[in-house]
């Protein structure tokens, strides 16, 4: 078996098998279409994901409330920060309509971080995850959420709904915080993660290789997320969306994710996504 990754590419261009499709085909259109019509936010489109037309070509997308204006700042990220403007109380509704509309068996949300809030935007959370319930009562969810920056009070209103899974991602080594996530902290984010476990719920994180990680910090981040109670795991190549943020370090050999793959479940991990395109919904709907 493969302990150790083995190769990777020093930035310069990127390799070949991070090709993706163009978004093509009537369901991707019908999904666009849904998106726009309800005035919907993906974090498809904000985050410049790799794999939108694939998902949206089968049908599912992963929808962010709260709008798309962030209170974070972080280095990787390419949805827009700023003051967010006053948030939609009729959003869960339209959520929920799309979603239904979409027939989607496994729904992913996320949000932006609303630091502004009292409650970082928990109770549109809990009724968003509520109303989906209520009209599609059969389709899974996994929520994607946010930092509460310590505010447990709002952590258990954001996951005490029906949803199947509760995602919060480390996204790089606790090194890396300062250049990646400023405004986070590695042991605050490991405790969101394990109040929610605590609280029952299955729980999941995701992390970026490329930034100049070294495999023995990635595999310290892992016994990391398992000692406090991380059920899956997702690993994806960290991808530079604009000039304005972190450059790419390496470009990491698909042999090297796999040999990621096989580290985490002989570690203890439930489930394991990784590869070079993965992102933290990708084939979301796989470890249920």
């Amino acid at each position: 078996m493969i302990d150790l990754p083995i190769a990777s590419e020093k930035a310069s261009r990127k390799p070949n098998w991070l090709r993706v499709k163009l978004p093509i085909g009537e369901s991707y259109k019908h999904v666009r279409g849904l998106v726009d019509e309800y005035n919907l936010h993906t974090i498809c489109q904000s985050g410049n994901c790799p794999n939108m037309g694939e998902c949206w070509g089968a049908g599912t997308a992963t929808f962010m409330i709260l709008g798309n204006t962030c209170t974070r700042s972080c280095s990787f990220c390419a949805v827009k920060t700023g003051r967010p403007p006053e948030y939609d109380e009729d959003e869960p509704r339209r959520v929920a309509e799309a979603i239904k509309l979409m027939e989607v068996k496994h729904a992913v949300i996320t949000s932006v971080n609303r630091d502004e809030l009292k409650d970082r935007g928990a109770e549109i959370w809990y009724q968003t995850v509520t109303k989906v319930k209520e009209l599609s009562p059969d389709t899974t969810i996994e929520t994607l959420i946010p930092d509460v920056k310590a505010n447990w009070d709002a952590l258990i209103r954001m996951i005490e709904a029906d949803q199947e899974v509760v995602s919060h991602n480390m996204e790089t080594v606790e090194r890396l915080y300062r250049l990646v996530r400023p405004q986070a902290k590695y042991q605050r984010s490991l405790e969101q993660i394990k109040r929610t476990k605590a609280y029952g719920k299955r729980t999941k994180s995701g992390i970026m290789v490329g930034l100049g990680e070294t495999p023995d910090e990635i595999k310290a981040t892992m016994a990391d997320l398992l000692d406090n109670g991380c059920d899956v795991l997702t690993i994806g190549q960290y991808l530079q969306p604009t000039k304005m943020h972190l450059e790419v370090d390496a470009y990491i050999h698909p042999d090297q994710f796999a040999a990621y793959k096989d580290i985490g479940l002989r570690m203890g991990f439930d489930f394991v996504e990784s590869g070079p395109l993965v992102r933290s919904s990708y084939h979301a709907e796989r470890h249920l």
